[in-house]
C-alpha cells in the first residue's frame, strides 16, 4: 500500500485528490491549518473521516513539515496548500508569498532531509504564465513566464526552486501547470462557484443581482476532478518532468455568466452590477493551455465538459439553497 501525503486536503483539490488515492487504496495523510471554526476545516473531506489521516500544520512551521514526513515516511508528496485567490493576493502579498513560494521551500527541505525517495508534486499555476502567450495564442510547457499578480509571482519561484532541487539534489520533483478547475467544492468567492450560488439566489429570490469585474478575462475552465488524475499520472510517471494541464479551450467570464444564467431560465444582464472593487491592480486578459504533452507522454484527457462542470455546480446549489 502505498502512502500520500497531501498539504491543502481539506481544499477542492485535496479533497478530490484525497478521494482518488483512496480509491487506489493508498494510505493518505494530510495536513489542515487550524481554524477556529472547526466545522469549516474539514468540511470537504468530511465523508473520508474514517479513511484519512488528517494533522493540524502549516507551510510557515517548517518543524511540524519536518516531523510528520519523518513520521510518516511517504511515497508520494502532494503540495496542494496555497492562499489561492488571485485577486486577494494584491490585499496579503506578504502572507500570499510566505505561504505559497517559502512554503514550498520549507516542504522541499522537509522532502529532502526526511523522505528523498519519494515523489514530490507541486501545484505549479497558469497564472505563471501572466501576460505570456505563444503567437499561435496558447501557453505550453516552453512559453515565456510573466505573472501579473503576487499570486502568480510566488507560484512561479516555487516551479523554479522545485526544478532546481530536482536537478541538485536528484529528487523526484514534478510541476503541474493547472489551468484554471472548478467544481461544486469552489469556494464560493472564486468567479465560477460565485457566479452559480448567485444565479440560483435570484433564480429563488434570495438575493437580487451580482456584482463583478471583469467580464472580458478569458480563462480556460476545466474540472478539478479530472486534474487531480493528472497529479497522479505526472507522480507515476517514469521521471520527473513538468506538465501543463487544461483543456485547449477559453471562455470569457461574459459568456461564463451568459451560460448559467440561460440554463435556470434568465439573462444575466438584468442582474449584473459592476464594481472596480473586483478589478485587479493589473489584469490578466487571457489564458489557454496546450496540454498536448500531457496527452501524448502520459494519456491523460478531461473527461468532463465545461458545460457538464458548470450544470453540477448549478445543481449543487440549486440542492443546497432550495
Amino acid at each position: 500500500m502505498k502512502k500520500a501525503f497531501i498539504t491543502g486536503i481539506a481544499g477542492q483539490d485535496g479533497s478530490y485528490l484525497a478521494e482518488y488515492l483512496v480509491s487506489k487504496d493508498y494510505e493518505v495523510h494530510g495536513i489542515i491549518r487550524r481554524n477556529s471554526i472547526p466545522e469549516h476545516q474539514e468540511l470537504r473531506i468530511s465523508h473520508l473521516e474514517d479513511k484519512v489521516f488528517t494533522y493540524y500544520g502549516d507551510m510557515n512551521d517548517p518543524t511540524t513539515l519536518s516531523r510528520l514526513l519523518g513520521l510518516i515516511k511517504p511515497d508520494e508528496i502532494y503540495n496542494l496548500a496555497a492562499q489561492s485567490h488571485v485577486r486577494i493576493s494584491f490585499d496579503i502579498p506578504g502572507n500570499t508569498v510566505m505561504t505559497n513560494a517559502v512554503g514550498t521551500l520549507n516542504l522541499l527541505e522537509a522532502f529532502r532531509k526526511e523522505c528523498p525517495h519519494a515523489r514530490f508534486y507541486q501545484a505549479s499555476s497558469s497564472e505563471m504564465f501572466g501576460t505570456g502567450m505563444d503567437d499561435d495564442g496558447y501557453q505550453r510547457e516552453g512559453t515565456p513566464m510573466l505573472p501579473t499578480s503576487p499570486y502568480g509571482c510566488a507560484k512561479l519561484f516555487s516551479y523554479h526552486i522545485v526544478r532546481n532541487y530536482r536537478k541538485s539534489y536528484k529528487l523526484f520533483a514534478s510541476n503541474g501547470i493547472l489551468f484554471n478547475h472548478e467544481s461544486p467544492r469552489r469556494g464560493s468567492n472564486f468567479v465560477t462557484n460565485k457566479v452559480v450560488k448567485a444565479a440560483v439566489s435570484i433564480k429563488l429570490g434570495l438575493q437580487s443581482h451580482i456584482e463583478l469585474g471583469n467580464m472580458d478575462a478569458y480563462r480556460d475552465w476545466g474540472h478539478s476532478r479530472d486534474y487531480v488524475r493528472a497529479m497522479n499520472m505526472i507522480l507515476n510517471h517514469s521521471i520527473p518532468d513538468d506538465f501543463v494541464v487544461a483543456t485547449g479551450m477559453t471562455r470569457s467570464v461574459r459568456d461564463m455568466c451568459k451560460f448559467v444564467f440561460d440554463y435556470i431560465g434568465m439573462n444575466y444582464e438584468d442582474y449584473l452590477k459592476i464594481n472596480d472593487k473586483h478589478l485587479r491592480p493589473e489584469e490578466l486578459p487571457y489564458l489557454k493551455g496546450d496540454a498536448s504533452k500531457i496527452h501524448h507522454v502520459l494519456g491523460w484527457q478531461p473527461e468532463c465538459s465545461f458545460e457538464e462542470m458548470m450544470i453540477e455546480m448549478i445543481d449543487h446549489w440549486m440542492r443546497r439553497l432550495k
